[in-house]
């Protein structure tokens, strides 16, 4: 009797333990197995060459973080609203594109973009001005940031701190996956890629399926346009299989993305028992 009791009690724990995982973990990835967003930076010509025709093509939405004084930006402004328009993300990624001039192999950093000259109130000042110019651009107040060369202090002191009420979230440039409660929305983890092969970035996608995670691609360069840059065939293969896969994988703006994970966090830290 009493061992019949405790297998009872055994088999509803492990039930419900598994119940529970396999039902949140989908609902926060729109009630599918991951999650994946693809994040473009720097405003360059191939983004709106390349990327938003491919992407367009199979109906997927990226998010494409915006230098608020990239030439490209104000160049072609009517494509970048098209592109806002039809789903994508646009994205802040500062106005000068400041960068941390004291740190190791940082020699392309000029006295004028060197974000250890900065103060946290310049900092914080441009990256909402360049706020403004998205929303001229986009005409919408939700968005999310992502920090130049993953630099996120000045002086020791985090700037974004300031920026919280400003953004959705923010951004980074470590690499991993991560379950919705493991996700800092202040930094988000990014696999920046530079050169990997449709398999790696692949082998990602299949990991994050398994194990029921974020993850999130860090582009830049697609088919040339910058030093750091993906074959354009690897990123159109790693878009065919996201396309095959929608029925398992959410492919969405980071926006998006970070609002879900968001109210999941404030759902579970809710639900927590008071002592």
């Amino acid at each position: 009797m009493i061992l019949a009791k405790i297998f009872t009690l055994s088999a509803a724990l492990l039930f419900g333990v598994s119940s529970v995982s396999h039902a949140q973990v989908p609902t926060t990835w729109n009630n599918k197995q991951c999650a994946v967003v693809l994040t473009y930076d720097d405003a360059i010509d191939v983004d709106l060459d390349n990327v938003v025709p491919a992407l367009d093509s199979l109906k997927l939405r990226g998010t494409f973080y915006l230098i608020g004084s990239s030439p490209v930006v104000a160049r072609r402004l009517p494509e970048w609203r098209r592109a806002a328009q039809r789903g994508h993300e646009l994205g802040n990624h500062a106005l000068m594109h400041p960068c941390d001039g004291s740190l190791p192999g940082r020699s392309f950093v000029t006295s004028d973009t060197d974000l250890s000259k900065y103060t946290v109130s310049r900092a914080v000042s441009e990256i909402r001005t360049t706020n403004t110019l998205l929303n001229a651009i986009d005409g919408k107040t939700a968005r999310t940031f992502a920090y130049p060369c993953g630099d996120l202090q000045i002086g020791g002191v985090k700037f974004y701190d300031q920026l919280k009420t400003d953004f959705v979230a923010a951004r980074g440039v470590t690499d991993g996956l991560q379950t919705p409660t493991q996700v800092d929305l202040t930094n988000i983890d990014a696999y920046s890629i530079n050169g990997q092969s449709a398999e790696y970035m692949l082998d990602l996608v299949k990991k994050a399926q398994q194990s029921h995670t974020l993850l999130v691609f860090l582009f830049h360069g697609v088919g040339g346009g910058h030093p750091l840059n993906v074959d354009l065939k690897a990123h159109r293969q790693l878009l065919r299989y996201l396309k095959a896969h929608e029925k398992d994988i959410w492919v969405a703006p980071m926006v998006e993305v970070a609002q879900k994970i968001k109210a999941a966090q404030l759902g579970a830290s809710t639900s927590k028992p008071r002592e």
